[in-house]
């Protein structure tokens, strides 16, 4: 199947200030994360992206229409409700540091697949649904631009956290450990042999290998010769 590049909002005044933001409107990009997003651009610029599908919070849109800006060819930008922001209920707004001394935390912190957040979301729905819009994305431009398509889905960092975590077959218990930094880019190849990734949380470097495409879905014995920039 297609490739696709998952991209997270650059940072914000509400990352910077240790505030949950969530779902909170007017979130937006700071100086920082313009900055950010805009060194992510270039590295996906000489990538032909067959389409861009972005959360529609502002951090997201900001983000994805910078990617969007140095395409030779642009896309229409696509937004996905599922790609949103977890529903932190009543979390939302509040400090990090506040959070830490819930008894709450600890379990998001460990035992996330079990956790619902008082008034929002489940954990594992968040997961399920971000993972449903991943493969229905990828398969769409798949049959639009053939296999060797590859686009890119801007979202947050829990949801780009758990779906790397189903690509790579672990259980949600376990995304913690993934870090996945503000304008970071990572890389999922979906085919009929199952999820294949090739980067997580890469915030430099050449992607140009990427221009045409995935070719291959088999993962080679002894690791094979890796890539080669064009």
């Amino acid at each position: 199947m297609a490739t696709v590049i998952l991209v997270r909002h650059g940072r914000t005044t509400a990352n910077a200030t240790g505030v949950l933001a969530g779902r909170s409107p007017g979130v937006k990009l700071d100086e920082t994360g313009h900055e950010q997003v805009a060194h992510t651009a270039d590295r996906l610029a000489p990538l032909p992206l067959a389409g861009v599908v972005s959360s529609p919070l502002e951090r997201c849109v900001q983000t994805a229409q910078a990617l969007l800006d140095r395409q030779a060819a642009p896309p229409d930008l696509l937004t996905e409700t599922n790609l949103t922001e977890c529903d932190y209920g009543i979390w939302q707004g509040s400090s990090l540091t506040e959070l830490a001394t819930e008894k709450l935390w600890s379990q998001v912190q460990s035992h996330p697949s079990a956790v619902t957040f008082p008034d929002g979301e489940s954990m594992a729905g968040m997961q399920a649904r971000a993972v449903s819009a991943i493969r229905h994305h990828d398969a769409a431009f798949e049959a639009a631009h053939g296999t060797s398509a590859v686009w890119a889905a801007v979202s947050h960092g829990d949801l780009i956290k758990s779906i790397l975590a189903d690509a790579l077959g672990m259980h949600l218990d376990l995304f913690q450990r993934l870090s996945v930094g503000p304008a970071s880019a990572s890389i999922v190849h979906y085919s009929a042999n199952g999820p294949r990734v090739y980067s997580v949380n890469t915030e430099s470097g050449d992607l140009s290998w990427l221009a045409p495409g995935i070719q291959h879905s088999q993962a080679p014995v002894g690791g094979g010769a890796g890539h080669q920039a064009s």
